[in-house]
């Protein structure tokens, strides 16, 4: 016997359901594009034979940055610019790697460098929205769900607003990841680190490392509009 339990809670036969698990299935795949670029070309050494590390200080050697460090940090890909620290970290694949795909990757963390230096205004909200969004990522699900349970509409509507917060946090990382990758192709080829066809080894690594945060971007969109339907739907 059917209770209706399932469509009351987005699934059955609703289509957004379906498109939901199709944002998660292109995230994989964007995922999975990422690694198979980057293993691609971290096979090919550099011809100026520097390491991501050493990539990255001359960078900020040459834009006059010293208040910033490039550490090494531990794992395969979990590189990031520490704005708070102020502390390029570069992951086990980048940090000793004479690869176009390291010094790519080093130079993009360089990149969030120069707009934090420059005052880029989409990082600063960013950094600004970041604890929101930790909170809606954690706690804007439970929050509708339990509502739902309780039948309280007011605890789904605050759901649905803390999780649009994590939401706006994936869509304002956009022109950040964008710009940030532009500056650093451009200081790899001004600053002679790289030549024109490493560059576009290197473009090809930073663009499908891009294409991951689209795709979590627009999963996460298509979830808020599938919990905004939902709640539509319940009223």
């Amino acid at each position: 016997m059917y209770y209706g339990y399932g469509r009351a809670f987005g699934y059955g036969m609703d289509p957004m359901y379906f498109l939901v698990i199709l944002m998660a299935i292109l995230c994989m795949v964007a995922s999975y594009r990422v690694s198979s670029v980057y293993k691609k070309y971290a096979r090919i050494r550099s011809m100026c034979g520097m390491t991501g590390a050493q990539a990255a200080m001359e960078i900020l050697r040459r834009n006059g940055i010293t208040d910033v460090s490039v550490c090494h940090v531990r794992g395969e890909l979990t590189d990031h610019y520490d704005p708070r620290n102020k502390v390029v970290n570069l992951s086990d694949a980048t940090y000793d790697s004479t690869s176009v795909a390291a010094i790519g990757v080093a130079a993009h963390e360089c990149g969030h460098v120069m707009q934090h230096h420059f005052g880029y205004a989409p990082l600063s909200f960013r950094t600004a929205l970041l604890p929101a969004a930790n909170i809606g990522s954690k706690a804007g699900i439970p929050l509708l769900i339990l509502g739902m349970l309780l039948g309280f509409s007011p605890l789904i509507s605050i759901g649905i607003v803390v999780f649009s917060l994590a939401v706006l946090f994936q869509l304002v990382t956009l022109p950040v990841e964008f710009d940030a990758s532009h500056r650093a192709l451009v200081m790899l080829e001004e600053y002679g680190i790289l030549g024109h066809e490493e560059v576009a080894d290197s473009r090809k690594v930073l663009t499908a490392a891009a294409m991951t945060y689209v795709a979590s971007a627009a999963s996460a969109v298509v979830q808020l509009l599938r919990l905004v339907m939902l709640n539509n739907r319940r009223r």
